[in-house]
């Protein structure tokens, strides 16, 4: 509840599009989960009402994957940005899916590691 969840028709228009040429379909509802766990029982608490589960990053994909055609609930994951893992030795790192490139780096820096743009499974060394 709360601060957590919002069906204010701005806040469903901003995650019912992104960059694409697609029409704005928005969600019926937004949440912004806290941690694994409140996402666990979110995803449970659709799936047992068959509401369809949309997930919203940043809002800069450019296939129209953020539209709920079907309208259900946006589960925008940016409050998820924990950085839980890094190992130095494998260059690898778990992130939660809110942490961005820029939070990431910030992290990293002073170990010689970066993630550049464009980078999928792993991180750059300098």
């Amino acid at each position: 509840g709360g601060p957590n969840v919002s069906t204010a028709a701005a806040v469903r228009q901003q995650h019912g599009h992104d960059e694409s040429m697609h029409r704005c379909a928005p969600p019926d509802a937004v949440v912004w989960p806290r941690d694994v766990e409140q996402l666990q029982e979110m995803a449970a608490l659709c799936h047992r009402h068959r509401v369809p589960m949309v997930p919203f990053g940043t809002g800069t994909g450019l296939e129209g994957g953020v539209n709920a055609v079907q309208g259900g609930v946006c589960f925008n994951l940016s409050r998820m940005a924990a950085i839980s893992e890094l190992s130095l030795d494998d260059f690898s790192v778990a992130v939660e899916p809110g942490v961005t490139r820029k939070a990431l780096n910030s992290h990293l820096r002073g170990t010689g590691l970066w993630f550049p743009v464009g980078t999928v499974g792993g991180v750059g060394q300098r």
